[in-house]
């Protein structure tokens, strides 16, 4: 095989390294950016289940848990304008949060929608 067959070929490795590395650090920089705010929904979540638990095992009232996770909100980046609904449905305490949070991407802006209704566990009513 001759050079000059080659020739067409020069530089292709190059490019396609620098499409992969392109792609990769465009994934890189997403996962920068969403992964926090998934990662504190995900600890919020879980706040919201201790906080029902407790009010349920302690007798305080649905607005107890309200007030509670209103004052958490800004240690897990939850907007001030977060809608908080507890009740004491069916014997259980419940509560329901819902916000959207945008991720701004570079040219694009995703919203984030956290919808998410923690009850109490059976075992803890009185």
């Amino acid at each position: 095989m001759e050079m000059r067959d080659r020739q067409s070929e020069r530089g292709s490795a190059r490019l396609k390294f620098l499409i992969v590395m392109i792609i990769i650090a465009a994934v890189g920089y997403a996962g920068y950016l969403y992964v926090p705010v998934a990662y504190s929904a995900y600890l919020y979540k879980d706040l919201m289940q201790q906080k029902v638990d407790t009010a349920a095992a302690l007798g305080h009232p649905a607005n107890w848990v309200k007030d509670q996770l209103v004052k958490s909100g800004a240690d897990y980046d939850v907007p001030a304008d977060a809608e908080i609904v507890s009740t004491l449905k069916e014997g259980r305490m419940e509560v329901q949060v819902q916000f959207t949070r945008p991720i701004e991407f570079p040219g694009y802006v995703y919203e984030y929608n956290f919808d998410h209704t923690a009850h109490s566990t059976e075992f803890l009513l009185k």
